[in-house]
């Protein structure tokens, strides 16, 4: 698999790199024999990088994701996230970005992912009650004890992202992207270009909305997250369809999957995008990898310009901030 890197100095990794959060929870039940299949295929395909978060689970992903790539530790770069505080039953606990909290988190994270070391450690979600230099530079204190290598952010504002990196080098920003969430587009990623910050979206395939898999909401298990966010829910999950049925009848006349179009459009973005596609299953991660292969002319861009533009999408991205993930 080819590599991309991350910001200005950040670190080379596979193009395609792999969410981790529904091997554990949110997308159905967790089937721990079949996350580590997907696991040992991804890195039999060359994927390299790999994203947890101590809240999904909660904290079970970091410790599943540790065990399994424990002995493949030096060829993968491993990235977690803090700052959404769960308890040990799942509850929501809300934001937390204090200086304290930022040591404390990762301290727990390095012990449940079992290394001496994160490559990368993102802010979840910006605590708007502290300071983005205060946690930014608590963060910058976990590079300087040698605990972490790069900093991130995930969907931070513009300003903020400026305002943080101006306190420590932030070598990436992590935030929904897809063809049914360009918002990105209005200012995100000008900024992180133009100061040389490496973008990761998540969801690049609209929560597994954009493949195709679903045609009605009654296709999610009774226990997955999806039920809940707006966008798959009543007359905005008919009116998505609208979208989804025009991806697939632009893949059928290219000879691939609507998924393969959807993420070969995001890595027709730029060569400083590094999606990270979910999937819990080998042979999704394999198609997805095929995506790589698939070229987009200036005229099929246009076309999906036309067929998706920025706000196409029926729907908020989140119910509310008490199930946010991601």
């Amino acid at each position: 698999m080819t590599k991309r890197t991350l910001g200005a100095n950040g670190p080379a990794v596979s193009a395609i790199g792999l969410g981790c959060m529904g091997m554990s929870e949110f997308y159905g039940t967790a089937d721990e024999s079949r996350a580590e299949d997907t696991l040992l295929r991804a890195l039999e395909l060359g994927v390299t990088f790999f994203d947890t978060a101590d809240m999904y689970g909660p904290f079970t992903n970091e410790k599943l994701i540790g065990d399994i790539l424990k002995p493949y530790r030096s060829r993968i770069t491993l990235a977690t996230k803090f700052g959404i505080v769960r308890d040990e039953d799942g509850g929501m606990h809300g934001l937390n970005g204090r200086p304290s909290y930022v040591h404390e988190a990762c301290h727990a994270s390095l012990r449940r992912l079992g290394t001496d070391h994160i490559d990368l450690y993102y802010l979840h979600r910006v605590d708007p009650d502290v300071p983005i230099e205060e946690t930014v530079g608590a963060m910058g204190q976990l590079v300087d004890a040698g605990k972490v290598r790069f900093l991130g952010l995930s969907e931070a504002a513009a300003e903020t992202i400026r305002r943080a990196h101006r306190e420590r080098t932030i070598t990436a920003l992590q935030t929904e992207y897809s063809l049914w969430s360009r918002e990105p587009e209005k200012d995100i990623l000008d900024t992180v270009r133009e100061l040389g910050i490496g973008f990761v979206p998540y969801s690049p395939l609209g929560r597994g909305f954009l493949t195709g898999r679903f045609t009605s909401p009654d296709d999610l298990p009774e226990d997955d997250w999806r039920r809940h966010n707006p966008r798959f829910q009543g007359e905005n999950f008919e009116k998505n369809l609208e979208l989804v049925d025009a991806v697939e009848a632009m893949a059928s006349e290219k000879g691939v999957s609507p998924a393969q179009l959807a993420l070969a459009w995001v890595l027709h973005q730029g060569d400083d995008v590094v999606p990270i596609p979910g999937t819990t299953r080998p042979e999704h991660l394999e198609a997805n990898a095929e995506s790589l292969q698939i070229d987009l002319s200036a005229d099929e861009l246009q076309h999906l310009d036309e067929i998706a533009p920025p706000g196409v999408a029926v729907g908020d991205r989140y119910p509310d901030m008490s199930t946010v993930n991601g």
